[in-house]
């Protein structure tokens, strides 16, 4: 969830005004619905959400990220202060632009919402989407990511050594991600480019949920674990030992378990309540 305010303002005043009858323009009804009362717009509520700040137009404008501090109402008109991320680097108009879709930025034919001064509420995840974004701008050398947002919803990619004693653990996490209606792959299942690299840096930029086996602290899937960290993704982490966990990882939590045929089951049973949880989140 997010605000999105644009208009022709000096975003580096920290401050604007709109008028009230432009807040909930090129927003879905039910969150109008959710953030209003008796037509008046929940301002408190609303600037608890991270908010997007654009100029109008499409091309090499600067947006940038932040919060609404404060929102005051008076008579017709709103005026809000902000606050900006300094983390987040500003970024192009043309680059959102290019996900307007994930963005829910793309409500009018003629792309009115992007020439409009306006305050929506959009419902996507916008810290999720910009992630991808700025990653874009400085492309890896080593393998290609697709462009955009290319993450499929009920993919789960596994991580993992390619041996045979792994083959139990593949199945009992394959099973955990079918309870959950998801496609579940591996690298070693997958032959669509001609290295076996860019097949797992595939199945990471596709997946919503990866699951990375640590066990045996194979560098492989150290690597992967931090590809798909850096990509944003959902990552559940595995393990036989909690030896086989990282210093840099280990503050992250874990699933510990036993390789024999009760451990497997034990451990299909909470991965299965924690992708369900996982999609409860992502799907609100």
């Amino acid at each position: 969830m997010f605000n999105l305010v644009m208009g022709n303002h000096n975003w580096d005043e920290r401050s604007f005004s709109m008028d009230l009858e432009r807040v909930f323009q090129y927003t879905n009804p039910d969150l109008i619905q959710r953030f209003s009362q008796n037509e008046t717009p929940l301002f408190e509520e609303l600037r608890h959400y991270p908010a997007l700040f654009l100029k109008e137009g499409t091309g090499q404008e600067r947006a940038l990220v932040g919060t609404i501090t404060a929102a005051r109402l008076t008579g017709k008109e709103v005026r809000c202060d902000i606050a900006v991320d300094d983390n987040i680097p500003p970024i192009t108009n043309a680059a959102l632009f290019a996900v307007r879709q994930q963005l829910d930025m793309n409500c009018h034919v003629r792309h009115w919402d992007w020439s409009r001064n306006h305050w929506a509420v959009k419902d996507p995840d916008l810290y999720r989407v910009l992630l991808r974004v700025i990653a874009g701008q400085n492309r890896p050398t080593a393998f290609q990511i697709g462009g955009g947002v290319s993450t499929r919803p009920r993919q789960l990619s596994v991580m993992m050594p390619f041996s045979a004693d792994f083959a139990p653990v593949y199945e009992a996490i394959k099973a955990a991600g079918i309870e959950n209606g998801l496609h579940v792959a591996r690298a070693d299942n997958v032959w669509e480019h001609q290295t076996v690299i860019q097949d797992v840096i595939s199945l990471i930029d596709q997946a919503s949920i990866v699951v990375c086996d640590l066990s045996g602290r194979n560098p492989n899937v150290f690597y992967e674990t931090g590809i798909a960290h850096s990509l944003g993704r959902e990552v559940i982490m595995i393990t036989h030992s909690d030896g086989d966990v990282p210093f840099d990882l280990n503050h992250h939590r874990y699933l510990k378990y036993l390789p024999n045929t009760e451990g497997l089951e034990k451990m299909k049973n909470a991965l299965s309540g924690r992708i369900s949880t996982i999609l409860s989140c992502l799907e609100a």
